[in-house]
């Protein structure tokens, strides 16, 4: 005998605050600058699920005097997994096709989302949700993650303390109330702010996990314990208010009140992402450090916030919850919040390749037109007919045929599936021996071997101690010498070729260009050429540049390049600086890189940066030109 389903009223306010939160998140995803904590919607979805979850299983409990951990385990299985599914299996195909070289780096990723370990995976490999560098196309599924591991433990974490306290339920709101209290408070004191470096200059920063070290920010910005504050505060509203309390069918006096209460946690909510952000940068440095008001108390904020705005979306009777966040459209909106979250991050990134290469209006407004098809598509198609148990049913006469026109259909549609299945065994078959990291990734890790390291075991932002070097050149004059960052490590094996000694290293910043010249000025290695191509990764201002030329007055050229980073604010301000350059010393002169990629976008990866392997050959050419060679 089937257990009946139970059930709640349906509630179209809280709809209406998913279609908020989701549009927040989106936007937020497709340009930063528009909306900076527009990713807080994550954190009213938490709130949600906290509240809705947990008002559920307590209205099981009620009704049959138990919670069924199958029935609520299968109901959100059903929910849940057809389109993440076809989210997992839509992107392998893509990425199979069209994106070999990332298939290495997908696997991990798809293989993490399929088991709900998404965020600490992501947290283990040290894949920051901060990178604006890489395709990440399955980034935002940390999220689900987090719910899931919510799912699997929440019924039985409920039946337990329902057990011990009985039917004080007010008590059991204010224990989890607490608990949300004091999961801000751990996120609060564990937070560490400014700048990270390595885990060398900055062991502050990282946190030891299971021996392997991660990012602190990482940890508690992706991790479950961190992110279960909203979670737990929505539960605490659960237990002490529910739709159940009022009268459906004649309003209460209150409803005017809780009115006030909603707007005032709806502009909170509002407020909160306009202003809040989650990374900022750093002035004049172009390094970013975390935002320190939203981990210290950012996160408990929203969590009030979204509980004020539930208390009057689940009303029967107030304003917001009737005509406001009630109204058509949001509902639309919020009942396909899921599919839209799912589908929208990987419609992005295949367009733009990396999250750094912000969307125009028009560009948003395309890419949100595909993602809403593929939504409804997913909705009415895939999603629904499991929920409602129409694709079962239509299982089961497929498998048991009760004529010959059932069995015809039976024949055509396995013929069908077969047919179809042969790009996803394909896409699949590709996934699990992929080695691809990423073509930009590739590159600059298959060059890293031809570069020398002339200040040894130099790392990012850490002043190297002149002596320990590693390079293999035996004292002698370096006749050109360039001093470079990924871009020219990616095209360090190029210009090897051509007689160049390359120090290119990924995240170098402008001054390490000039720890090497004093370096290689001391040792009487100087040659007739030094090209230097910097200013990728942070600004540098025109005293850094004077210092650089002090140990290079006796070299014969020196070449500086102009950066291409066009998604960074110090591109134009760098650029100007080293443009004047010729005016201020006869040695100098300047190749305008910026001007040549700009004019040639097809030699350069997607994140409009790092050369692509014509784009390397082109680069060298030109280096080799401007250098008279």
């Amino acid at each position: 005998m089937n257990r009946p389903q139970q059930s709640i009223a349906y509630l179209p306010g809280l709809d209406g605050l998913r279609a908020i939160a989701v549009l927040a998140v989106v936007i937020y995803h497709a340009n930063k600058n528009w909306l900076s904590g527009g990713f807080l919607g994550v954190e009213v979805f938490f709130v949600i699920s906290g509240y809705l979850i947990t008002l559920l299983l307590l209205t099981e409990l009620k009704q049959t005097g138990t919670i069924s951990f199958g029935a609520f385990w299968t109901r959100r299985a059903r929910r849940l997994l057809p389109a993440l599914w076809t989210l997992l299996t839509l992107t392998t195909v893509y990425f199979s096709l069209f994106e070999r070289a990332e298939l290495g780096r997908l696997r991990g990723d798809v293989i993490a989302a399929f088991i709900y370990g998404f965020n600490w995976f992501k947290i283990w490999a040290q894949s920051s949700y901060f990178d604006g560098t890489a395709l990440d196309p399955l980034r935002h599924l940390w999220s689900l993650a987090v719910e899931e591991q919510f799912y699997l433990v929440w019924p039985l974490l409920i039946a337990a303390v329902l057990r011990l306290a009985g039917k004080r339920t007010t008590k059991l709101g204010a224990i989890f109330l607490g608990i949300s209290v004091l999961v801000a408070v751990y996120v609060a004191t564990s937070y560490a702010p400014g700048v990270r470096g390595t885990v060398i200059e900055t062991p502050e920063h990282y946190i030891s996990l299971f021996g392997h070290a991660v990012a602190r920010i990482d940890f508690l910005f992706l991790g479950t314990i961190g992110r279960s504050g909203g979670l737990f505060i929505g539960a605490a509203l659960a237990f002490v208010y529910q739709p159940a309390m009022f009268d459906a069918a004649h309003p209460s006096s209150d409803r005017r009140f809780i009115d006030v209460i909603g707007f005032a946690g709806l502009a909170g909510v509002a407020l909160l992402m306009w202003r809040f952000h989650d990374v900022v940068e750093v002035p004049g440095t172009g390094a970013i450090r975390g935002y320190d008001p939203l981990f210290q108390g950012g996160f408990f904020l929203v969590g009030l916030a979204a509980v004020a705005t539930i208390t009057a979306a689940v009303h029967p009777h107030t304003l917001i919850g009737k005509r406001l966040l009630g109204n058509p459209l949001f509902v639309y909106f919020g009942r396909r919040s899921y599919g839209l979250y799912l589908y929208h991050w990987p419609v992005f990134q295949i367009h733009r390749k990396v999250a750094s290469n912000y969307l125009s209006v028009m560009e948003f407004v395309v890419l949100f037109a595909i993602t809403l098809i593929i939504t409804e598509v997913s909705y009415r198609f895939i999603e629904m007919p499991v929920r409602t148990g129409a694709f079962g049913e239509w299982v089961r006469t497929l498998r048991s045929p009760r004529n010959d026109a059932d069995r015809e259909r039976k024949r055509q549609v396995v013929a069908g599936l077969v047919v179809a299945a042969v790009i996803p065994v394909f896409a699949f078959g590709s996934l699990a021996f992929g080695t691809g990291e990423g073509k930009i990734a590739e590159s600059i890790k298959e060059n890293e071997d031809v570069v020398e390291n002339l200040l040894g075991t130099t790392v990012p932002g850490q002043t190297s101690i002149p002596g320990t070097a590693t390079t293999t050149l035996d004292g002698q004059i370096i006749p050109i010498l360039a001093i470079g960052d990924s871009v020219m490590l990616g095209a360090a094996d190029i210009l090897t070729e051509r007689g160049i000694t390359v120090d290119a290293l990924k995240s170098r910043s402008f001054r390490q260009a000039l720890e090497i010249s004093n370096y290689v000025k001391s040792i009487n290695r100087l040659g007739e050429f030094v090209i230097i191509h910097l200013g990728t990764n942070n600004y540098v201002d025109q005293e850094t540049l004077d210092e650089i030329m002090v140990p290079l007055a006796d070299v014969d050229l020196v070449l500086f390049l102009t950066a291409h980073v066009p998604s960074k604010p110090w591109q134009d301000p760098n650029n100007v600086l080293v443009k004047a350059m010729p005016d201020k010393y006869g040695n100098v002169k300047v190749l305008d890189w910026y001007t040549y990629a700009e004019e040639h976008p097809e030699y350069l990866y997607g994140d409009k940066i790092h050369l692509n392997e014509e784009g390397q050959k082109v680069y060298a050419d030109l280096i080799m030109q401007a250098v008279g060679k």
